[in-house]
């Protein structure tokens, strides 16, 4: 490979992909696209246009002719796609642009991969396919051959792309692969996810909203950790096959919440519990064995040292949230390119 095309580079996971293929991979060309959407914030992503083997493309994975041009322009030898609408909550509100983004933005992708001589293709999806498990079997995991079971029109649009992908895979003989990952932290996630949302909020002494009883768990995986991953099984991988990704740190969300808190030195009194989200799924538990046997990934970072780095991430660039939490970063963009 010489030119990875990175879709939804300037968001949380793309971004860090990006600057994970900069530093591990220095001789690849890597070209970032992204539509610049309430979640794609081009300051992410103000380092990486430093570099000369880097390329920012602004543009919508529907968009076909916006997807044929950067194909065109640029000789991609592989495809890594984040893009996606990500936040449950929305997906609640306003289903119908999930499935936009999510499946037909994967099937115009597909497409050029198709019509470029068969671009290795790989597809970011999310454990959330799975549905969820229950709190008293320990014991249960999610494996690559869990049945789909999806809760949200989120994870609907996610498991839709996946079974795109692989048709694709099978009809086309595309070379594809999808990793399923756990929940991701670290630097540049967006302010409005959970642990992003009560580092801010407790910095401003504002009140950490928790849902429900705040016992619903998830496995934690370091963003690194997770590119680490990524690009393992773009490299070695098997095509047509699903990886899970997990991070072997389940927490509960009041957990979670409570070691934000502790890390900023904050009492627990302004945490408050809310109306619990529709539908809300109670645990969800990664088996990586697959990975680990195949490929030799495992996760390297602990929760608590991943959630020292993450709150010491925020301390220091906390001009980059405050950018998003008051919409400022929206006019980034226009600032750098609009008189191009």
């Amino acid at each position: 490979m010489t030119t990875i095309l990175v879709t939804g580079a300037a968001g949380f996971i793309g971004a860090n992909f990006v600057y994970y293929l900069l530093k591990n991979r220095p001789a690849l060309r890597v070209i970032g696209f992204d539509a610049l959407t309430y979640a794609g914030n081009l300051e992410t992503l103000e380092a990486a246009m430093q570099n000369k083997n880097f390329r920012f493309v602004k543009g919508d994975i529907t968009d076909v002719e916006a997807v044929a041009k950067v194909f065109a322009e640029e000789k991609i030898d592989a495809v890594v796609n984040f893009a996606a609408e990500s936040h449950v909550d929305r997906s609640i509100e306003d289903p119908q642009v999930f499935l936009r983004t999510n499946i037909l933005g994967v099937q115009v992708l597909l497409d050029a991969c198709r019509a470029n001589g068969g671009v290795r293709f790989h597809q970011v999806s999310t454990d959330e396919v799975y549905g969820d498990l229950p709190l008293d079997r320990p014991d249960l995991f999610f494996t690559e051959q869990t049945p789909i079971h999806t809760s949200s029109p989120y994870s609907a649009s996610k498991a839709s792309a996946d079974l795109l992908t692989l048709a694709y895979h099978r009809t086309y003989g595309l070379p594809v692969t999808i990793s399923r990952c756990s929940n991701n932290y670290g630097p540049y996630h967006f302010p409005e996810k959970l642990i992003p949302l009560m580092i801010a909020n407790a910095l401003e002494d504002k009140s950490l909203p928790v849902y429900g009883d705040g016992l619903n768990v998830r496995d934690w995986l370091y963003v690194e950790d997770h590119c680490k991953a990524i690009l393992a099984i773009l490299e070695k991988g098997s095509v047509g096959e699903v990886y899970n990704v997990g991070g072997h740190n389940e927490r509960t969300n009041l957990d979670v919440v409570k070691t934000v808190l502790r890390l900023l030195g904050k009492g627990e009194d302004k945490i408050t519990y809310v109306r619990d989200r529709p539908g809300h799924d109670r645990r969800y538990a990664i088996d990586p064995t697959k990975i680990r046997n195949e490929l030799g990934w495992f996760p390297e970072t602990d929760f608590d040292t991943g959630m020292e780095k993450t709150v010491q991430w925020y301390l220091a660039n906390r001009p980059w949230w405050e950018h998003i939490r008051s919409g400022a970063y929206q006019e980034y963009y226009e600032k750098m390119y609009g008189n191009r």
